[in-house]
C-alpha cells in the first residue's frame, strides 16, 4: 500500500538525488533523438519528468508495481513520449525489441533484495554506449531505520509486525562497481559514489512524516484494520524520533540521509 500524496510531501528533497544522478548520465544515448528509456520504480511519476525534460524526443516508459503510484503517474503521460506500465522489478527484464538506451532507477532497487543479480540481464539488453544508472538510499543504519526495526521487534509488536532489517539489500559503491565493471563483451565504465544529504525538515514530527511515505508503509498497511494500535505505534515511534532528531534553534529538524549512486556505461 502506497500513498502518493504522502510520498510527494517531500518531493523537493526526494527530487534532488534524481537530478544529481542525471547530471552524471551521458547526454548522448543510443538511439537519439528517439532513444528508449526505462524508469524502473517510477513511483508517482516524479523521476520520469526530469528524464523527459533532458531528452524531450525520447520514448520513456515508467515501470512500477504499485497501482496507487501508477494512477498518479498516469497524470503525466504524454502519448508517444511518456507512458507507464505495471512491473515487478524483482522479475522485470528488458524486452530486446525495445532497444533501451538507458535504464534509470531512483530510490527503488532497495526494495528488491538481490537486485544485483539482474544486472547481467539488464546490461546484456543494452547496446554499446547504453547506460544503467540508479540511486538507492543507504541509510538502513540510521536512527530512522534502527529505531523502527527495534520497535517492530519489541515485545509488544513483534508477533504482529516484527521483521528483520534488510541491512544487505543495498551494497557499497565499491561493490556495485566490482559487479558491473566486467559485464558486457568489453565491460562497463562505472562511476559509483555516495552522498549524505542534510535535509532541514519543518513541521511537527517531520521525520515521522517522511518515513510515512516510505519505510513506514509496511507497518501502516499491517495495522490498517486497527486504528488504535496504529496510533499507539506511531506515538511510540514519533517519541523515539524526536529524541534522535531534535529540533534545532532555527525551528528545523536536521535529517541526514545517505544515498548510493551508480552510473555504468556499456563500452
Amino acid at each position: 500500500m502506497w500513498d502518493p500524496q504522502q510520498y510527494l510531501r517531500h518531493s523537493g528533497p526526494r527530487l534532488r538525488p534524481v537530478r544529481d544522478l542525471l547530471a552524471q548520465v551521458p547526454e548522448r544515448l543510443p538511439g537519439l533523438p528517439h532513444a528508449r528509456i526505462a524508469d524502473l520504480g517510477c513511483g508517482p511519476g516524479g523521476p520520469s519528468l526530469p528524464l523527459a525534460e533532458r531528452w524531450p524526443e525520447a520514448h520513456i516508459t515508467g515501470y512500477d508495481n504499485a497501482p496507487e503510484m501508477l494512477r498518479e503517474a498516469g497524470k503525466h503521460a504524454r502519448p508517444g513520449r511518456l507512458d507507464f506500465a505495471r512491473a515487478d522489478l524483482a522479475h522485470w527484464r528488458p524486452d530486446p525489441d525495445a532497444h533501451f538506451g538507458l535504464l534509470f532507477s531512483n530510490a527503488a532497487l532497495q526494495w528488491v533484495p538481490g537486485h544485483q543479480h539482474a544486472f547481467p540481464d539488464w546490461l546484456a539488453a543494452l547496446p554499446s554506449g547504453g547506460t544503467l544508472a540508479f540511486q538507492v538510499p543507504g541509510n538502513v543504519e540510521a536512527p530512522s531505520h534502527t529505531l523502527l526495526s527495534a520497535l517492530r521487534n519489541s515485545a509488544r509488536w513483534r508477533d504482529r509486525i516484527g521483521t528483520q532489517a534488510r541491512s544487505g539489500a543495498v551494497l557499497t559503491p565499491a561493490r556495485y562497481a566490482d559487479l558491473l565493471a566486467p559485464l558486457g563483451p568489453r565491460g562497463c565504465a562505472v562511476d559509483a559514489w555516495e552522498t549524505t544529504y542534510l535535509h532541514r525538515l519543518t513541521g511537527t514530527d517531520p521525520v515521522l512524516e517522511w518515513t510515512k511515505g516510505t519505510a513506514l508503509r509496511p507497518v501502516l498497511a499491517a495495522l490498517a484494520d486497527d486504528p488504535a494500535a496504529r496510533d499507539d505505534f506511531l506515538a511510540e515511534y514519533a517519541a523515539a524520533l524526536r529524541e534522535a532528531y531534535p529540533r534545532g534553534a532555527d525551528g528545523t529538524t536536521a535529517f541526514p540521509f545517505r544515498r548510493v549512486f551508480v552510473v555504468a556505461v556499456k563500452r
